[in-house]
């Protein structure tokens, strides 16, 4: 498994390796000897598993979840591709507003980790793209927030040639500055202390 560092501090790419042969190809997206290595600790306890199936075009995000309680994600993609961006959202951080695009595949079967408080959001590359997150708490729709996925600030290099399918809830959300004054954004302190 190599692991590589991303440009949101406490976030990385895990890259296992791919074994194929005539019957196809097999592989271990998460592997905890190779997270405890690389964070210190193990994964979370996971308490809850999602997937999303998305058309080409389709834009989930910029979400991260309120403190207290804010989640972390090990995502990864099990069909199709998706352009997947780790999005710094934390009041403070040294990477604050800062973001890294990593291209996920169900060919690739690379991984992200997204510790407390990181913005995620993802752009189906295929149709029929398939995302799993592992979760470190479950679903509360009152603690769900979003900042604007084409916020100009956050200068996040969608394809030109998509044609984006948003919800509602992403179209309206507000720029990573108005999150910041309105005190939507939760702060890098107390996400640090949520992963100790």
């Amino acid at each position: 498994m190599k692991v590589r560092e991303l440009a949101v501090e406490d976030a990385y790419e895990f890259i296992p390796p791919v074994f194929g042969d005539d019957r196809g190809v097999f592989s271990s997206p998460f592997q905890e000897t190779a997270f405890g290595e690389a964070l210190g600790r193990p994964l979370f306890p996971v308490a809850q598993v999602s997937s999303s199936r998305s058309r080409r075009g389709v834009v989930r995000g910029v979400h991260f979840t309120a403190l207290p309680g804010s989640m972390a994600k090990y995502v990864y993609c099990t069909g199709g591709r998706a352009l997947d961006f780790v999005v710094d959202v934390r009041a403070g951080s040294p990477t604050f507003a800062r973001s890294e695009a990593v291209e996920l595949s169900a060919a690739g079967f690379n991984a992200l980790y997204l510790p407390p408080g990181v913005g995620h959001l993802f752009a189906a590359l295929e149709d029929d793209t398939t995302m799993v997150y592992l979760l470190s708490a479950s679903y509360v729709a009152e603690k769900e927030r979003a900042v604007h996925p084409l916020d100009p600030s956050l200068d996040l290099s969608i394809p030109d040639d998509l044609q984006l399918v948003m919800s509602d809830r992403d179209k309206n959300a507000p720029g990573v500055e108005t999150a910041l004054k309105q005190g939507l954004l939760p702060e890098y302190e107390a996400c640090q202390e949520a992963v100790r």
